[in-house]
C-alpha cells in the first residue's frame, strides 16, 4: 500500500493539497481526500501505468479498499 499511498500524494501535491503519512481501506477518494473528477483520472492514469489496472473497468470505485482489491488481483 506505500506505493499507492505515494501516487495518492504525488496527485495531492500537484494539487498543492497537504500530503499524508498514510491511508487506510476505509479513506474515501472524494469525502477525505477531495478528490475531483481530474484527481479520479490522474489517479487512474498513473495507477494503469504502475499496476497495468484500470480501476473504473467495472464501475466507480469509492475508498482505497476498491483499489487495493482491483491491483491485488
Amino acid at each position: 500500500m506505500d506505493r499507492l499511498l505515494d501516487i495518492i500524494n504525488i496527485i495531492l501535491k500537484n494539487r498543492e493539497k497537504p500530503t499524508l503519512d498514510k491511508i487506510s481501506g476505509e479513506t474515501d477518494l472524494r469525502t477525505d481526500l477531495g478528490f475531483d473528477s481530474l484527481d479520479l483520472a490522474e489517479l487512474t492514469a498513473r495507477i494503469e501505468a504502475e499496476y497495468d489496472v484500470d480501476i473504473f473497468e467495472d464501475g466507480i470505485v469509492f475508498k482505497i479498499s476498491d483499489i487495493w482489491k482491483k491491483i491485488s488481483k
